[in-house]
């Protein structure tokens, strides 16, 4: 970490990260499409299974079919809705950095199968919202000290990126019937808050973001090889690349070569037992 007479300093220029944050937001948009219809499949899998479980086959197919339709027309408003969506971002890290369970996910055991690990995926993608949007409510405060503005923009950047991922991931919920998770229902957030209460410059923070970066990307591999269903190996699949990227990046701006392993390990993974709903 580099410590300079204006503050910390990233171990690489900024034009460096600016590049790279480029490039880690281009691979996210090439990555879109095949989330979201995979994540539509999820849906469609999981209302297949509950037809074959629960009810007669013409009128359970029949909810299917809307339900189906819904997925599509609220992915459809998502990406209709630009110009609302940092508001929209802003106010569900804000929720996300507090911490707690919201009304729509409390219970317990709403989430089984599957399910279970969309639900726990949601949660991790709010648990880094909110952490990126606390990195910047601190900096706007002074707290962190000086911030460069590659850094702030890569900041940005990535929580956008996870509030993306939890949208998605949260169509599958509402789509199977199940309540959207907004909030961060996992039973680490108290030291991550604390964590991130105790920072005082980006570079904390910094390390504080690759170990949730880290977190992410391994719970994504270790969904693609636990998960039962092709939709939800597909959608995770799609995701995970992303997440590993922010991880490589926030390496190189820590001096840290990114790739210490020939495989990314799976021993950072979270668990569902993390989940508190």
């Amino acid at each position: 970490m580099s410590t300079v007479r204006g503050g910390w300093e990233p171990e690489i220029s900024e034009e460096q990260l600016a590049r790279l944050t480029r490039d880690m937001e281009q691979a996210h948009q090439d990555t879109l499409p095949a989330m979201r219809a995979a994540a539509v499949d999820l849906v469609e899998e999981q209302r297949e299974k509950a037809v074959r479980r629960d009810a007669p086959a013409d009128a359970s197919r029949r909810r299917f079919l809307i339900g189906a339709g819904g997925l599509a027309a609220a992915f459809a408003l998502a990406a209709c809705s630009s110009s609302d969506d940092k508001k929209k971002t802003s106010a569900s890290a804000s929720t996300a950095a507090g911490g707690g369970s919201s009304p729509s996910a409390s219970g317990s055991g709403t989430y089984t199968g599957d399910l279970k690990v969309v639900a726990l995926a949601t949660a991790l993608e709010n648990q880094a919202v909110g952490a990126y949007q606390a990195t910047l409510d601190a900096a706007k405060a002074g707290k962190l000290g000086k911030v460069p503005p590659a850094v702030a923009t890569f900041v940005q950047t990535a929580m956008k990126q996870h509030a993306d991922h939890a949208k998605a991931w949260n169509a599958v919920l509402t789509g199977a019937g199940k309540p959207a998770i907004t909030d961060v229902p996992l039973s680490n957030q108290p030291a991550t808050l604390k964590a991130l209460g105790a920072a005082k410059d980006v570079g904390a923070v910094a390390k504080l973001a690759l170990q949730l970066e880290d977190q992410a990307a391994q719970t994504y591999l270790f969904a693609t090889y636990n998960v039962t269903s092709p939709a939800g190996i597909a959608t995770a699949a799609t995701i995970a690349p992303v997440e590993a990227m922010h991880a490589a990046i926030l390496n190189f701006v820590l001096g840290q070569y990114p790739v210490p392993d020939d495989f990314l390990p799976t021993d950072k993974a979270a668990s569902p037992t993390l989940l508190t709903v």
